[in-house]
């Protein structure tokens, strides 16, 4: 018999339709997460490189007040989002009873990195889910092939390749499905939470600095300031 997926699927059990169809909606989960996720990363960093040359030049007179305004008109930057939350956490700070100390803003900076990580990495717990289980997935689409190939020597008295030819093909196309997914899904995983984890590592180096320079700004601060750097750590997070 040639080796014809149709013919192979005309002839598959209910079954192992079954857990191809598994394995098929595996495969388009990792499709559009992984296309979604390259795509709103890159939509992110384009606004962020629009947004860090206007953040640098606001921090760096001091204006941090203007920020959310700015940060307003570049939205899809996860910078210009973590920039907004931190001088509306200072601002609430400032208001209350204790005033705005250096401790109590790095504390609400570090919750609102943990708010846009979560945002970037949304959908990527579900790559490293597919990837780890599709194999087994593919697995016991071998098994149930195997069944149905020793069901087909029982229904033919015989163990004769044609009795036993069809569920053997099932249970070795269930096989390489299964691998077919877990691949790309696996390389998809490591090359988003690599490019994620570049994209928080700058994140942090920027808000860091922003939080010094607020902090910095405070009336209580002054006589102890820093020497201003440049804003190059605000625009390596684009």
């Amino acid at each position: 018999m040639s080796f014809d997926l149709l013919h192979i699927w005309a002839h598959m059990g209910l079954g192992s339709r079954l857990i191809a169809g598994v394995l098929f909606l595996m495969a388009f989960l990792t499709t559009a997460i992984t296309l979604e996720r390259i795509w709103s990363l890159a939509a992110s960093a384009s606004a962020s490189r629009a947004f860090a040359p206007q953040a640098s030049a606001l921090v760096d007179r001091g204006e941090f007040h203007a920020i959310p305004a700015v940060a307003e008109r570049h939205q899809r930057a996860a910078l210009a989002r973590l920039f907004a939350a931190v001088v509306a956490r200072a601002d609430v700070l400032r208001r209350g009873p204790g005033g705005l100390s250096a401790e109590a803003l790095r504390a609400e900076t570090a919750r609102q990195q943990e708010v846009v990580s979560a945002d970037l990495r949304r959908g990527v717990g579900v790559l490293a889910t597919i990837g780890s289980l599709s194999p087994f997935v593919g697995l016991l689409g071998t098994v149930v092939g195997i069944i149905s190939a020793f069901q087909g020597i029982g229904d033919a008295g015989s163990a004769g390749l044609g009795a036993v030819s069809v569920g053997i093909s099932e249970a070795l196309v269930e096989t390489a499905l299964g691998l077919v997914v877990a691949i790309p899904t696996v390389v998809a995983f490591n090359y988003l939470s690599q490019r994620i984890g570049a994209v928080e590592g700058a994140l942090s180096r920027s808000t860091g600095r922003l939080v010094e320079e607020i902090v910095a700004a405070e009336p209580q601060a002054e006589g102890r300031r820093a020497p201003r750097e440049s804003g190059h750590e605000l625009r390596q997070a684009a």
